[in-house]
């Protein structure tokens, strides 16, 4: 319903252009679309699933990874569902409501993913840098204090933009040219003046986004220092590769998901969707393919869990 005061709708529907400028690919765009959110939502529930289950792996290591995953999960079902919807049937509306609903959880997955992965990162560090030590500091209470630490900053983070984004008018437009909700879009958009907000989101790119960034590259400037250290190169390709798939991940997410938000205004949305389209679909999805085909202890359990059940159901 449309209520006017002063000559500005207030929350009012919105529309997502989501890839209108590529109508002659659509069902191309609805198919793989499609398969990455399938992929991503199996992919990580089959993790999260076998971390759970198997004694093997429940690891410090594998307990971030899980937690990882699970975050995967809220990510791509918060935004995927209905950029599938617009893409079939061409209904581009989406209620005041359900915007600022999707822009809290994907502000919520993605500060809570840089804290994740720089969490992974320290962990890296300390079982390559300080193994001997590495059960006493990484113990069961500081994980889960970690972990719920990451999980509460990515709430408190997205909460305060949602309640930001709630208090602004759109008054000129209700036109969002984007997939989703995103938060500099609706920005972007506002007839309110955001000089506050865009003050508070470049402030969170330096302390949510390159500070933990930084961090990442020095723990893993550390784990290089070390693995240089080892005298065989069977040594070094062993250590080195319980940790590569963690920094695949980091690079793919971080390099996708921060050039878009510092880079200047270009004009050229469509590419800044695509770009979008890599952080918000590709990464997740391949989250679980980096992490099960590169790393054996994985592997091993699934096809030991997988084993099982086979041996149960002949039984």
């Amino acid at each position: 319903m449309l209520r006017y005061l002063r000559n500005c709708t207030v929350h009012a529907d919105f529309q997502l252009l989501a890839f209108f400028g590529f109508t002659n690919i659509q069902y191309l765009l609805f198919s793989g679309i499609l398969v990455m959110f399938i992929f991503a939502v199996l992919g990580n529930t089959l993790i999260t699933t076998i971390v759970c289950l198997v004694s093997q792996l429940h690891t410090p290591m594998y307990f971030l990874l899980c937690n990882l995953s699970v975050q995967d999960i809220v990510y791509v079902c918060a935004i995927l569902p209905k950029v599938l919807a617009i893409t079939l049937t061409g209904d581009n509306r989406i209620s005041y409501p359900d915007c600022i609903t999707q822009m809290f959880f994907f502000t919520f997955c993605v500060g809570t993913e840089f804290f994740l992965l720089t969490t992974m990162a320290y962990d890296r560090y300390v079982a390559i840098c300080v193994p001997l030590r590495y059960s006493l500091i990484m113990n069961r209470v500081v994980c889960v204090l970690l972990v719920t630490i990451c999980w509460f900053v990515g709430i408190l983070n997205s909460l305060t933009h949602a309640l930001l984004i709630s208090k602004l008018s759109f008054c000129f437009s209700q036109e969002l040219d984007h997939f989703y909700c995103d938060l500099k879009t609706l920005i972007k958009l506002s007839s309110s003046d955001t000089t506050h907000i865009q003050i508070l989101l470049s402030v969170e790119c330096v302390f949510l986004g390159f500070l933990p960034f930084m961090l990442i590259l020095a723990s893993y400037a550390c784990i290089i220092s070390a693995i240089l250290k080892i005298r065989t190169s069977t040594g070094r390709i062993r250590v080195f590769s319980s940790c590569s798939s963690h920094l695949t991940v980091v690079f793919l997410f971080y390099v996708t998901s921060l050039s878009f938000y510092v880079k200047p205004e270009t004009g050229k949305s469509q590419e800044d969707k695509l770009v979008s389209l890599l952080y918000t679909a590709v990464v997740p999805m391949l989250n679980p393919l980096v992490y099960s085909l590169r790393n054996h202890d994985v592997l091993r359990a699934i096809k030991n869990f997988v084993g099982r059940d086979d041996l149960m159901s002949i039984s």
